[in-house]
This record gives C-alpha cells, sequence and structure tokens, in this order.
C-alpha cells in the first residue's frame, strides 16, 4: 500500500449491501440555463431561517444577500440569478415544511453582484467568519450550517479533520465528481481548513468502489502534502459508511457515545463539496448560490449530473433531462435510502440536495408487508446496534423509559434494518414514531 494510503482502523458493525446503481459517474456536471424564476426559501438548513432583506420589487444580483438573521445556528441566503423580487410568500418545500421565500424573476442577464470580492481570512475568527457569509452548509444532505460545526473550542483536543467522500447511497455521483473535476479545490480547501483550525491531521475516507477518485486524491496526496498530514482512507463498500458516526469510527477507532458529536471525540467530519467550495469562496468571494446535483432513475429520459441555481423547480430541472421516460413510481430529493419522497415537482432545490431520482417500476422492489418472523436481520444490520422489534413493541405501548433504554432516540433512520427484513416492515417510520413518542411523553 503507498504511504498517503491507509486502511481503516475499525470495522464497522451492521450495514447492509445495497445496489450502488452509479450510472452518471462518468458525466461531469453540465451547467443547465437558469429558470425563468428561481424561489428562495429563507430556511434551506438545520437551525433558525432567515428573514428577507430586501421587498418586492427590488433589484438584485447574482451573489447579493436576501436572507439574513442573527441566530448562531443558521446560513445567509443569496440571490441566484439577477432580476426583480416579485413575491415574498410562504411556499412548501419538498420535504412539507412551510417556510417563507423570495421568488426573483430572472432577467436573463447572471449579472453578479458587485459587492463580490475575496474576503479577508488572515486569522482564525476572519475565516470563521467567511465561512459563514459563503452562506455554506453541508452539501451531502445533512444542511447543517458549516461555520457552526467549524466554530469549536481551540481548547477541547480536536485533533482530526476527515473529508467525507464515501458517498455511499446509490446512484448518487456528484461528491464522486468533485474529487475528479474539482480535486485541486478539494485539496486547497483541506489545507485552508487544517491550517486556520489547528488539525493535526487529515483523513479523506472514500468507498473502495470508487478506484479513479482514490487513485487521483493519493497522486496529490503524494505531491502537495509536504508534512505528510493527509492520507487517503479506502473504506469497504457497505451502507451506511458515509454516515459520520461510522466513519469517525472506521477512520480512528473513536466511538461517537449516545447524543454526542463527533467533536466531542475529537474530530470534524466535512463532506468533500463543501470544502472545495470554501476554497472556491476564500480565492472569489462568490456565495453558495449554485450546487450540483444527480438526476438519475428509470423514469427520467437523460440521466446526468447537473450544475442549477438554487431555487430552480424540481420539475424544470427533470423536463432539461428529457422530462419523464414512463410515468415514476416516486420522485425522491435524495438518496433512496435517506432521501424524501415529494409530491409536488414545483418544489425549489435547496442547497442541501444533492440528487433528484425519478425512480419507475424496474428501480423499485416493493415489499407486502406481513407479519414479523423474529428472524433478527433488522438487528443485525443495524449499524447502532438497536433492537427495532423490541423499540416498536414499546412504542406501541406508549413506553418512554423502555424507549429511552433501548436507544430509540439514538437511530439516525439509515433504513439498514428495513432494507434487510424479508417482512417488508416499515421499519423506519416505525423508528420514527417511537421518537415522537418519547417526545410526547417527555414530561412539561
Amino acid at each position: 500500500m503507498h504511504p498517503e494510503l491507509i486502511k481503516p482502523v475499525k470495522k464497522v458493525r451492521g450495514g447492509v449491501k445495497v445496489p450502488h446503481s452509479k450510472n452518471t459517474k462518468d458525466m461531469p456536471a453540465k451547467r443547465i440555463p437558469a429558470p425563468e424564476t428561481v424561489t428562495l426559501p429563507m430556511n434551506q438548513h438545520i437551525g433558525a431561517p432567515c428573514e428577507p432583506v430586501v421587498k418586492v420589487g427590488d433589484y438584485v444580483k447574482v451573489g447579493q444577500l436576501i436572507g439574513d438573521t442573527d441566530a448562531y445556528v443558521s446560513a445567509p441566503i443569496h440571490a441566484s440569478v439577477s432580476g426583480k423580487v416579485s413575491a415574498i410568500k410562504e411556499i412548501r418545500t419538498a420535504t412539507g415544511m412551510v417556510s417563507k421565500a423570495v421568488i426573483i424573476e430572472n432577467d436573463g442577464e447572471m449579472a453578479e453582484f458587485e459587492g463580490l470580492e475575496p474576503p479577508k481570512s488572515d486569522t482564525r475568527e476572519e475565516f470563521i467568519k467567511a465561512v459563514r457569509a459563503s452562506g455554506v452548509v453541508g452539501l451531502g444532505g445533512a444542511g447543517f450550517p458549516t461555520h457552526v460545526k467549524l466554530n469549536f473550542k481551540q481548547d477541547i483536543g480536536i485533533d482530526t479533520l476527515i473529508i467525507n467522500a464515501a458517498e455511499c447511497e446509490p446512484y448518487i455521483t456528484v461528491d464522486y465528481r468533485e474529487c475528479l473535476d474539482n480535486s485541486w479545490d478539494v485539496f486547497n480547501g483541506i489545507h485552508l481548513v487544517k491550517d486556520m483550525l489547528g488539525f493535526k491531521k487529515c483523513i479523506i475516507a472514500v468507498e473502495d468502489n470508487k478506484p479513479e477518485a482514490i487513485k487521483i486524491l493519493e497522486r496529490i496526496a503524494e505531491k502537495d502534502d509536504e508534512r505528510d498530514e493527509i492520507k487517503v482512507m479506502p473504506l469497504k463498500s457497505k451502507y451506511p459508511q458515509g454516515a459520520e458516526k461510522m466513519m469517525v469510527l472506521s477512520a480512528t477507532g473513536r466511538k461517537i457515545p449516545p447524543g454526542k458529536l463527533p467533536s466531542d471525540v475529537g474530530c470534524v467530519v466535512m463532506n468533500v463539496t463543501t470544502t472545495a467550495f470554501i476554497s472556491r469562496y476564500i480565492k472569489t468571494g462568490k456565495p453558495l448560490v449554485s450546487r450540483s446535483l444527480t438526476v438519475d432513475g428509470s423514469a427520467v429520459v437523460n440521466p446526468q449530473n447537473v450544475r442549477v441555481p438554487i431555487g430552480t423547480e424540481i420539475d424544470y430541472i427533470i423536463k432539461t433531462c428529457g422530462g419523464y421516460a414512463e410515468e415514476p413510481v416516486k420522485i425522491v430529493t435524495g438518496g433512496p435510502m435517506m432521501g424524501a419522497a415529494i409530491v409536488d415537482t414545483h418544489a425549489p432545490i435547496l442547497k442541501n440536495n444533492n440528487a433528484i431520482l425519478v425512480l419507475g417500476k424496474s428501480d423499485i422492489s416493493i415489499k407486502h408487508e406481513t407479519d414479523c418472523i423474529r428472524c433478527g436481520r433488522c438487528a443485525k444490520a443495524c449499524p447502532l446496534s438497536l433492537m427495532p422489534t423490541i423499540i416498536e413493541k414499546y412504542a406501541k405501548a406508549r413506553r418512554a423509559e423502555a424507549l429511552r433504554d433501548a436507544g430509540a432516540m439514538v437511530c439516525m433512520e439509515c433504513g439498514s434494518c428495513a432494507f434487510s427484513c424479508p417482512a417488508g416492515r416499515p421499519l423506519v417510520q416505525i423508528m420514527r414514531n417511537a421518537k415522537q413518542v418519547l417526545r410526547e411523553e417527555a414530561p412539561k
């Protein structure tokens, strides 16, 4: 093994072998024409929603601030096209969340805001301030404001930066393409974060079903990392290898306790595309106004990776990819394991949406629910050692204390249990119901 490649420290338990279906892996993201209008919800991240800082009738340009808040856990919103603000109203996003949104009529110019310039980032404080101003959140799907993740106390022993390039969900290939097409941005972003925040080492974790990504990252690490502090770690291809808790365990052998974060065991985990974006923002000052996403599934005519302005309608993106090849059985934002099924394709793309899957009959194997046969496959598949059938029993009886002891709130809803269940039990929904019972029965 080359010195830039290292083996996982510890094997992750559970998980499932899912079909890769990486049909778009050889397709660099293609920028599609901007739509006539964009709809920019003020809540595109975990945390507090923004409030519009523009009003109806205002003319805005690409990269101009249109939404912000004083709340700490939040991220500002910027115009993704130039044009007139035609409305500010409440809309329903693809996941059903109601959010205030700024709607912009595109003037076709895509004129950039004059105030865009590389931010000052000479100190740790300036760098974190710049990351917040960029509007970036976790681009792998989580949507957690990146500046919050990076603003940890310096004296708590955080020493390891882990770059998540696993992309373990089927179909999605935008992180893989980022590694191939923008690999130097990835490394520049790593150096920025590592040097500004004082990380002693960095591990880039990639599933071993992406050999081309591993090869190019290894080659750059060999040339670029004079201090030998950046390593590439090929991970066994197994879902949900890309989950933070699993990745930290594989990369460092450190186990994150229930209710704790990677920072509690000395690690910070960042998505590879998020890292590359930070590099570009520090160089150009252009905030997060567009993103790449995978459009795939047997019910879309031309599966491909596309680059779109944030706020573009899902329906417009599908039509740009040739429209429907057949009546879709299900349309999902994100991956098929943890993504959200949608009913309204007029909803806009948000910052954290990394895929639109237009799934046809050949993509979906429908299991008809039958009684549990006590085979134990769900428990074997659970990467967190939970017992879904026991949790279901306690949830039906509304036994809050027993649910807490069984670890219901620990579940990350990865879907490994449901995927492996021969009886077709809706185990993810059952786990969500258990969490709801705990919330309802909590002391007031």
